[in-house]
Protein backbone atom coordinates (compact mmCIF):
# COMPACT_ATOMS: atom_id res chain seq x y z
CA UNK A 1 0.00 0.00 0.00
CA UNK A 2 1.48 3.37 -0.69
CA UNK A 3 1.43 5.73 1.85
CA UNK A 4 -0.70 8.54 -0.31
CA UNK A 5 -3.22 5.81 0.63
CA UNK A 6 -3.15 6.75 4.80
CA UNK A 7 -5.10 10.61 3.73
CA UNK A 8 -8.02 8.48 2.43
CA UNK A 9 -7.98 5.75 5.26
CA UNK A 10 -8.31 8.69 7.60
CA UNK A 11 -11.09 10.58 5.84
CA UNK A 12 -13.19 7.26 5.81
CA UNK A 13 -12.45 7.32 9.90
CA UNK A 14 -13.91 10.30 10.10
CA UNK A 15 -17.09 10.27 8.59
CA UNK A 16 -17.90 6.52 9.93
CA UNK A 17 -17.47 8.43 13.43
CA UNK A 18 -19.84 11.00 11.99
CA UNK A 19 -22.59 7.93 11.25
CA UNK A 20 -21.47 6.19 15.43
CA UNK A 21 -19.57 2.98 14.61
CA UNK A 22 -16.21 4.42 15.61
CA UNK A 23 -15.45 1.00 17.80
CA UNK A 24 -15.98 -1.20 14.81
CA UNK A 25 -14.53 1.40 12.50
CA UNK A 26 -11.22 1.94 14.68
CA UNK A 27 -11.17 -2.29 14.52
CA UNK A 28 -11.70 -2.32 10.82
CA UNK A 29 -8.96 0.26 10.08
CA UNK A 30 -6.42 -1.25 12.64
CA UNK A 31 -6.91 -4.64 10.29
CA UNK A 32 -6.61 -2.51 7.43
CA UNK A 33 -3.53 -0.77 8.27
CA UNK A 34 -1.62 -4.69 9.07
CA UNK A 35 -3.12 -5.96 5.86
CA UNK A 36 -1.54 -2.71 4.28
CA UNK A 37 2.27 -3.95 5.41
CA UNK A 38 1.75 -7.41 5.55
CA UNK A 39 0.68 -7.60 1.77
CA UNK A 40 3.44 -4.59 1.14
CA UNK A 41 6.41 -5.94 -1.38
CA UNK A 42 8.61 -3.28 -0.51
CA UNK A 43 9.81 -3.15 2.70
CA UNK A 44 11.06 0.61 2.41
CA UNK A 45 7.83 1.51 1.89
CA UNK A 46 6.82 0.15 4.84
CA UNK A 47 9.75 1.21 6.87
CA UNK A 48 8.77 4.67 5.83
CA UNK A 49 5.03 4.88 6.12
CA UNK A 50 4.90 2.56 9.42
CA UNK A 51 5.31 5.13 12.00
CA UNK A 52 2.34 7.32 10.95
CA UNK A 53 0.16 4.03 11.34
CA UNK A 54 1.99 2.90 14.28
CA UNK A 55 0.80 6.67 15.56
CA UNK A 56 -2.31 6.04 13.97
CA UNK A 57 -3.14 3.26 16.10
CA UNK A 58 -2.11 4.84 19.15
CA UNK A 59 -4.37 7.42 18.79
CA UNK A 60 -7.21 5.21 18.61
CA UNK A 61 -6.14 3.31 21.86
CA UNK A 62 -6.02 6.59 23.69
CA UNK A 63 -9.77 7.20 22.75
CA UNK A 64 -10.41 3.44 23.49
CA UNK A 65 -8.28 1.83 25.81
CA UNK A 66 -10.14 -1.09 26.70
CA UNK A 67 -10.78 -1.82 23.30
CA UNK A 68 -8.99 -5.10 22.95
CA UNK A 69 -8.74 -6.01 19.18
CA UNK A 70 -7.43 -2.47 19.49
CA UNK A 71 -4.79 -3.28 21.72
CA UNK A 72 -3.87 -6.68 20.10
CA UNK A 73 -3.36 -4.84 16.78
CA UNK A 74 -1.25 -2.61 18.17
CA UNK A 75 1.36 -5.00 19.68
CA UNK A 76 1.48 -6.82 16.52
CA UNK A 77 2.36 -3.58 14.14
CA UNK A 78 4.82 -2.74 16.77
CA UNK A 79 6.37 -5.68 17.06
CA UNK A 80 6.08 -6.99 13.59
CA UNK A 81 7.89 -3.69 12.97
CA UNK A 82 10.31 -3.64 15.31
CA UNK A 83 11.77 -6.92 14.69
CA UNK A 84 11.77 -7.03 10.91
CA UNK A 85 12.41 -3.61 9.99
CA UNK A 86 14.06 -1.78 12.95
CA UNK A 87 17.97 -2.34 12.88
CA UNK A 88 18.85 0.30 15.71
CA UNK A 89 18.68 -1.78 18.82
CA UNK A 90 17.83 1.05 21.32
CA UNK A 91 14.69 1.89 19.23
CA UNK A 92 13.88 -1.84 18.85
CA UNK A 93 13.86 -2.26 22.73
CA UNK A 94 11.60 0.72 22.97
CA UNK A 95 9.25 -0.38 20.07
CA UNK A 96 9.06 -3.91 21.69
CA UNK A 97 8.27 -2.87 24.91
CA UNK A 98 4.96 -1.38 23.62
CA UNK A 99 3.89 -3.94 21.97
CA UNK A 100 4.43 -6.49 25.14
CA UNK A 101 2.71 -3.34 26.69
CA UNK A 102 -0.18 -3.74 24.63
CA UNK A 103 -0.78 -7.49 24.10
CA UNK A 104 -0.48 -8.02 28.26
CA UNK A 105 -3.11 -5.04 28.73
CA UNK A 106 -5.53 -7.45 26.51
CA UNK A 107 -4.24 -10.22 28.25
CA UNK A 108 -5.47 -8.49 31.62
CA UNK A 109 -8.82 -7.27 30.32
CA UNK A 110 -9.51 -10.91 28.95
CA UNK A 111 -8.15 -13.03 32.34
CA UNK A 112 -7.50 -11.04 35.11
CA UNK A 113 -5.94 -14.13 36.79
CA UNK A 114 -2.68 -13.94 33.98
CA UNK A 115 -2.50 -9.93 34.94
CA UNK A 116 0.59 -9.93 36.71
CA UNK A 117 2.24 -12.94 34.54
CA UNK A 118 5.70 -11.46 34.09
CA UNK A 119 5.93 -11.45 37.86
CA UNK A 120 4.38 -15.12 38.24
CA UNK A 121 6.29 -18.25 39.23
CA UNK A 122 6.92 -20.33 36.11
CA UNK A 123 4.68 -23.43 37.52
CA UNK A 124 2.07 -21.02 38.66
CA UNK A 125 1.94 -19.62 35.46
CA UNK A 126 1.84 -23.07 33.55
CA UNK A 127 -1.31 -23.95 35.84
CA UNK A 128 -3.31 -20.68 35.27
CA UNK A 129 -2.56 -20.99 31.65
CA UNK A 130 -3.83 -24.44 31.34
CA UNK A 131 -6.96 -23.40 33.54
CA UNK A 132 -7.26 -20.67 31.72
CA UNK A 133 -8.20 -22.97 28.24
CA UNK A 134 -8.48 -19.58 26.13
CA UNK A 135 -11.52 -19.67 24.37
CA UNK A 136 -9.78 -17.50 21.56
CA UNK A 137 -6.26 -17.88 20.76
CA UNK A 138 -5.48 -14.69 19.72
CA UNK A 139 -4.58 -12.79 22.59
CA UNK A 140 -2.01 -15.94 24.45
CA UNK A 141 -0.59 -15.77 21.25
CA UNK A 142 0.30 -12.42 20.47
CA UNK A 143 1.63 -12.35 24.10
CA UNK A 144 4.01 -14.94 23.74
CA UNK A 145 5.21 -13.01 20.04
CA UNK A 146 5.25 -9.84 21.60
CA UNK A 147 7.26 -11.32 24.41
CA UNK A 148 9.31 -12.96 22.04
CA UNK A 149 10.66 -10.09 20.41
CA UNK A 150 11.01 -8.05 23.41
CA UNK A 151 13.33 -11.01 24.70
CA UNK A 152 15.25 -10.90 21.24
CA UNK A 153 15.71 -7.07 21.71
CA UNK A 154 17.20 -7.73 24.57
CA UNK A 155 19.45 -11.17 23.86
CA UNK A 156 22.30 -10.36 26.25
CA UNK A 157 20.10 -9.63 29.16
CA UNK A 158 20.10 -12.82 31.24
CA UNK A 159 16.92 -11.86 33.57
CA UNK A 160 14.95 -11.41 29.96
CA UNK A 161 16.29 -14.51 28.34
CA UNK A 162 14.93 -16.56 31.64
CA UNK A 163 11.64 -15.58 30.46
CA UNK A 164 11.76 -17.66 27.47
CA UNK A 165 10.23 -20.48 28.96
CA UNK A 166 7.32 -19.07 29.91
CA UNK A 167 6.76 -17.50 26.22
CA UNK A 168 7.26 -21.70 25.51
CA UNK A 169 4.35 -23.10 27.48
CA UNK A 170 1.84 -19.58 25.94
CA UNK A 171 3.25 -20.95 22.38
CA UNK A 172 2.66 -24.52 23.80
CA UNK A 173 -0.98 -23.79 24.78
CA UNK A 174 -1.87 -22.63 21.68
CA UNK A 175 -0.58 -25.52 19.16
CA UNK A 176 -2.47 -27.87 21.82
CA UNK A 177 -5.57 -26.16 20.90
CA UNK A 178 -4.34 -25.49 17.17
CA UNK A 179 -1.38 -26.75 15.49
CA UNK A 180 -1.99 -25.02 12.70
CA UNK A 181 -2.74 -21.62 14.19
CA UNK A 182 -1.47 -18.34 12.40
CA UNK A 183 -0.77 -20.90 9.14
CA UNK A 184 2.19 -22.58 11.08
CA UNK A 185 3.58 -19.46 12.63
CA UNK A 186 3.07 -20.61 16.63
CA UNK A 187 5.16 -23.73 15.43
CA UNK A 188 7.72 -21.60 14.11
CA UNK A 189 8.69 -20.23 16.93
CA UNK A 190 8.41 -23.07 18.92
CA UNK A 191 11.07 -24.53 16.16
CA UNK A 192 13.37 -21.54 16.82
CA UNK A 193 13.42 -22.24 20.70
CA UNK A 194 14.17 -25.71 20.64
CA UNK A 195 17.27 -24.98 18.11
CA UNK A 196 18.79 -22.43 20.50
CA UNK A 197 21.85 -25.22 21.69
CA UNK A 198 22.61 -27.97 20.27
CA UNK A 199 21.23 -31.59 22.26
CA UNK A 200 24.42 -31.93 24.24
CA UNK A 201 24.06 -28.72 26.02
CA UNK A 202 20.06 -29.26 26.60
CA UNK A 203 19.15 -28.10 23.14
CA UNK A 204 16.53 -30.00 21.44
CA UNK A 205 17.14 -29.89 17.59
CA UNK A 206 14.72 -33.18 17.07
CA UNK A 207 12.00 -31.20 18.26
CA UNK A 208 12.90 -28.13 16.73
CA UNK A 209 13.05 -29.82 13.29
CA UNK A 210 9.56 -31.37 13.88
CA UNK A 211 8.08 -27.76 14.39
CA UNK A 212 9.69 -26.33 11.31
CA UNK A 213 8.47 -29.15 9.16
CA UNK A 214 5.02 -28.57 10.56
CA UNK A 215 5.47 -24.71 10.27
CA UNK A 216 6.22 -25.20 6.74
CA UNK A 217 3.50 -28.20 6.17
CA UNK A 218 0.69 -25.41 7.58
CA UNK A 219 1.74 -22.49 5.40
CA UNK A 220 1.78 -25.14 2.60
CA UNK A 221 5.39 -24.03 2.17
CA UNK A 222 4.31 -20.87 1.36
CA UNK A 223 6.08 -18.82 4.81
CA UNK A 224 9.55 -18.57 3.51
CA UNK A 225 10.84 -17.23 7.01
CA UNK A 226 9.97 -20.60 8.20
CA UNK A 227 12.53 -22.12 5.43
CA UNK A 228 15.36 -19.87 6.03
CA UNK A 229 14.93 -20.32 9.92
CA UNK A 230 14.65 -23.81 9.40
CA UNK A 231 18.23 -23.21 7.54
CA UNK A 232 19.77 -21.04 10.27
CA UNK A 233 18.16 -22.78 13.30
CA UNK A 234 18.32 -26.61 12.45
CA UNK A 235 20.69 -26.89 9.78
CA UNK A 236 23.45 -25.28 11.12
CA UNK A 237 23.44 -26.62 14.40
CA UNK A 238 23.68 -30.14 13.14
CA UNK A 239 25.83 -29.04 9.80
CA UNK A 240 23.74 -30.36 7.56
CA UNK A 241 24.81 -27.97 4.38
CA UNK A 242 22.59 -29.87 1.64
CA UNK A 243 19.20 -29.02 3.76
CA UNK A 244 20.70 -25.81 4.35
CA UNK A 245 21.66 -25.03 0.92
CA UNK A 246 18.22 -26.85 -0.57
CA UNK A 247 15.95 -24.44 1.84
CA UNK A 248 18.19 -21.28 0.97
CA UNK A 249 17.75 -22.13 -2.85
CA UNK A 250 14.24 -22.68 -2.64
CA UNK A 251 13.27 -19.43 -0.96
CA UNK A 252 15.66 -17.70 -3.25
CA UNK A 253 13.93 -19.13 -6.63
CA UNK A 254 10.03 -18.67 -4.74
CA UNK A 255 7.70 -15.96 -5.96
CA UNK A 256 7.12 -14.02 -2.83
CA UNK A 257 3.81 -12.81 -3.10
CA UNK A 258 1.60 -14.15 -0.86
CA UNK A 259 -1.77 -12.97 1.12
CA UNK A 260 -0.41 -12.49 5.13
CA UNK A 261 2.75 -12.97 4.17
CA UNK A 262 4.71 -11.23 1.03
CA UNK A 263 6.37 -8.24 3.01
CA UNK A 264 8.05 -11.37 5.59
CA UNK A 265 8.58 -13.57 2.30
CA UNK A 266 10.28 -10.47 0.97
CA UNK A 267 12.49 -9.98 4.25
CA UNK A 268 13.17 -13.73 4.27
CA UNK A 269 14.77 -13.56 0.58
CA UNK A 270 17.25 -11.31 1.86
CA UNK A 271 18.29 -12.95 4.34
CA UNK A 272 18.63 -16.01 2.61
CA UNK A 273 20.75 -14.12 0.40
CA UNK A 274 22.84 -13.10 3.03
CA UNK A 275 23.44 -16.15 4.59
CA UNK A 276 24.07 -17.86 1.01
CA UNK A 277 27.20 -15.45 0.88
CA UNK A 278 28.64 -16.83 4.73
CA UNK A 279 31.00 -19.65 4.80
CA UNK A 280 29.69 -21.21 7.54
CA UNK A 281 29.90 -25.19 6.89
Amino acid sequence: MSKLRLPALLLLFSLTLLNGCASMLSQRLAASLSGAMLNQADPEVVRSGAPAYLLLLDGLIDESPRDIELLLAGAQLYNAYAGGLVVENGRRQLLTARARELAQRALCLQYTELCDLESLPFDTLTTRVAQTGFPSLRTPYTVAISWAGWIQARSTDWNAVADLGKVEALLEAVVQRDPGYDRGRAQLYLGVMRTQLPAALGGEPARGRAHFEAALRYSRQRDLMAKVEYARRYARLVFDRTLHDRLLHEVLQADPEEPGLTLSNVLAQRLAAKLMQEEFF
